[in-house]
């Protein structure tokens, strides 16, 4: 089973879910500001490295885990779709995908911190508001991988697409 977490940017909730399925962060606890900005690749990421699949690790059952950005584009993960169906016709394999989107969780607070860190480059404004973010969605990004792993045991589809915007709508309250 190949997990790839997705969002906009590929750097803040996709970095935390990745670390969150790999047991990097502990699930039911609030995190710090060291351990959010000491997960991999959060925050560390540009405007050119979206499409850019980048590989985090194997999980406890040996399934592999994947971020990646995906900009405005809303055929990029439906293209990745098909094109996983094409090579598993080709090569005759049997390996399930599943494609998280993780942008539901994104609070007002990790948006801003996202656009001053990423593109303004202004990290004494962005930083701060990214880990109050994270801190904000944590719980959420947390189920967000619980709710992943679920459907895709769950599932009998070979590439699962889970948009999660029902189960997941952040608030303005956040």
């Amino acid at each position: 089973m190949i997990f790839i977490y997705n969002d906009y940017g590929g750097t803040h909730t996709t970095a935390l879910a990745a670390a969150y399925h790999l047991k990097k962060l502990p699930a039911h606890t609030e995190l710090t500001r060291e351990q959010i900005l000491n997960v991999e690749y959060f925050n560390k990421l540009k405007t050119s490295d979206i499409g850019r699949m980048i590989f985090h690790g194997l999980d406890e059952e040996g399934h592999s885990v994947y971020t990646v950005g995906r900009g405005n584009s809303k055929i990029f993960v439906p293209g990745l779709k098909e094109m996983f169906e094409i090579l598993q016709k080709k090569n005759g394999t049997e390996e399930k995908l599943i494609f998280s989107n993780t942008s539901p969780t994104v609070p007002l607070s990790m948006t801003f911190g996202g656009l001053f860190s990423r593109r303004l480059g202004i990290d004494f404004i962005g930083v701060p508001l990214l880990v109050k973010g994270a801190k904000q969605a944590s719980a959420q990004i947390a189920y967000l991988v619980e709710h992943t792993k679920e459907m895709a045991n769950s599932s009998t589809e070979q590439v699962l697409i889970l948009d999660n915007k029902e189960e997941f709508l952040v608030t303005s309250a956040n």
